[in-house]
């Protein structure tokens, strides 16, 4: 059974609040356009970097939000989480920079990347299997041995508080937008999305993109209730988890639609984005456009902030390499 985290829908003042408590912590990151991928798909696309983002993905922001608004007491015990990566060396980085100790459950398939970036930031790594249900088993012995406060990946207040930061720069820069759009695992950068432009850019409509061979998330938004696969296969590892109950609120009520990419259409959209814009970007990343492209009517003569929320990827293993 998973360790509980703490309950409570988060609001718009701690969304504020964390905006403030986080700032010296994280980068406030740029947002880029590409005229080629405007003609290409028929909108004005600006993309969010949070593959420029401290440890490189979005994720520092909740887990710079979590680990500061710790007091001493907890704090000093450190921090534990189960992460297939980017959570798990976010939350090394802001304890690292908070100076606690950190441990972090991960896949024993998660890319040797973000290990190394996890102990780099002097996490220390409990490997599981690649499933749930293993996850959680080992996390909860971890804890009972620890006494570590759980920072949840996504399912937390203050983590989506953290993460509802990203879209508050997107409108503090580009105003009202006609669609925002974000990768969705767990839901964590979704639910962020939902929480900010519910409140200041109400007209601004909510997409989550979505692998196919990992769709729980689709599913359950068309079926009304959280559908959670164990281990689904998908070259975007970051959105292999599924929804809980503090983000299925978020998405059941404020998203869209959520839209559908193959793993083909996955590596071909990665592939344009390092081609054409020259970041590089992990695969989970790039979701979000090869949803457009799919989608083109859905989003033609509109203004689009695109989240590209990581560029955490293994450069031995490039999915368009020749093996």
């Amino acid at each position: 059974m998973d360790i509980p985290a703490p309950t409570g829908i988060p609001t718009y003042d701690d969304v504020q609040a964390a905006h403030e408590r986080i700032a010296p912590h994280v980068h406030r990151t740029p947002i880029l356009t590409s005229s080629y991928l405007d003609r290409h798909t028929g909108a004005s696309l600006f993309f969010k970097c949070e593959n420029f983002q401290k440890a490189g993905a979005f994720k520092a922001r909740g887990a710079s939000n979590a680990v500061f608004g710790l007091d001493d007491k907890k704090a000093v015990r450190g921090v534990a989480t189960h992460s297939s990566g980017n959570h798990a060396l976010s939350l090394s980085y802001a304890a690292g920079k908070r100076g606690i100790p950190v441990t972090v459950v991960m896949p024993r398939t998660a890319p040797e990347a973000k290990k190394d970036a996890v102990r780099g930031y002097g996490g220390k790594i409990v490997e599981c299997e690649p499933s749930t249900s293993s996850r959680e088993a080992v996390f909860a012995e971890v804890v009972a041995e620890t006494g570590a406060e759980f920072v949840h990946p996504y399912n937390d207040p203050r983590v989506i508080a953290g993460q509802a930061t990203c879209s508050k720069e997107i409108v503090e820069e580009l105003g009202e937008l006609d669609a925002v759009i974000a990768p969705i695992g767990g839901g964590g950068m979704v639910s962020g999305c939902c929480l900010t432009l519910s409140n200041i850019a109400p007209k601004t409509k909510i997409y989550a993109a979505e692998p196919k061979n990992a769709d729980d998330a689709y599913r359950s938004f068309k079926a009304g209730h959280i559908i959670a696969d164990d281990a689904p296969d998908t070259v975007a590892d970051g959105l292999k988890v599924p929804l809980k109950d503090l983000t299925w609120q978020f998405v059941s009520n404020h998203v869209e639609d959520i839209l559908l990419a193959t793993e083909e259409e996955i590596v071909e959209a990665m592939r344009l984005i390092w081609q054409r814009m020259k970041i590089v970007i992990e695969p989970s990343s790039t979701v979000p456009l090869a949803t457009i492209l799919k989608n083109k009517e859905l989003f033609a003569g509109k203004r689009v902030g695109v989240i590209i929320t990581g560029g955490n990827v293994d450069l031995g293993k490039l999915p368009w390499a020749k093996t």
